[in-house]
């Protein structure tokens, strides 16, 4: 019997979870280009800028050598790009507003500030890759951060994919609000190299596994900071309760964005 059985029923509990109820407005026309440039704002400054940075804090926190091999990997292409496109991916970001008509100072200005739970689940995107052990700051960054709402058919290795081009045209951002598909490299670039970093995600957690309750609950905390940030930037917590908030969560059964 799988010793890891258990904490990786728990983790793809979380990821089960990784959803939110107002996703249909991203798969659908309607959007302002200054609701999207909130969103995406949010999304640059929150935690794409600097993903490699904080992949790095928990790769200085000196773990295993194949942790080391796997965390610095997925570094090298975060930073350089240089296994899919030679563009780092806060960059292919960018060039993504490019082609929504979105000016680059909009997304990384530093005004307005965050709104505050996406400054809190940055704060705790940084107390987790910044403080040890190692293993639960990997598992926040790589498993939950890096990772979907599909992660369970990913493992289990059903999940189905549309052909890339098709992917990209079926695209919200190119469908409906005229991104150019050749500005969208950032899926390209996912679909270059994810599926060895789902691997090497779950892998260097379960291997090492040592503290499997430190770990679950550190990953179904950032569900919920990740939950009331998305909950912040949609406007959607607005005068509706904590247990209002879930009920809409568990009433979400819109469509799957689509796969990339």
């Amino acid at each position: 019997m799988d010793p890891n059985a258990d904490l990786r029923e728990r983790l793809l509990a979380v990821m089960d979870r990784k959803d939110h109820w107002a996703w249909p407005s991203f798969t659908r026309p309607g959007l302002s280009r200054a609701q999207l440039t909130v969103h995406f704002r949010h999304e640059y400054q929150v935690y794409v800028r600097d993903f490699p940075v904080l992949l790095a804090r928990v790769l200085g926190q000196g773990p295993p050598d194949d942790v080391r091999r796997a965390l610095a990997e997925n570094i090298f292409e975060e930073q350089t790009g240089k296994l899919s496109f030679g563009v780092a991916h806060p960059e292919l970001f960018l060039e993504m507003m490019d082609g929504l008509g979105i000016p680059r100072e909009a997304i990384r200005g530093p005004a307005p500030p965050l709104l505050p739970e996406a400054a809190a689940y940055r704060a705790l995107l940084d107390r987790r890759s910044s403080s040890p052990p190692w293993i639960v700051g990997a598992a926040v960054l790589t498993i939950f951060v890096e990772g979907s709402v599909h992660e369970r058919a990913e493992m289990d290795g059903a999940r189905v994919l549309l052909p890339e081009e098709e992917a990209i045209l079926a695209h919200p951002m190119v469908k409906h609000y005229g991104c150019p598909p050749e500005k969208l490299r950032l899926p390209r670039a996912h679909r270059a190299v994810e599926a060895g970093h789902r691997h090497d995600a779950w892998d260097m957690v379960l291997s090492h596994a040592g503290a499997g309750d430190a770990i679950a609950s550190a990953v179904e905390e950032a569900l919920a900071a990740w939950l009331a940030y998305r909950d912040d930037g949609r406007g959607g917590h607005k005068g509706k309760s904590v247990e209002d908030r879930a009920e809409d969560r568990r009433r979400a059964t819109y469509p799957r964005p689509p796969a990339t």
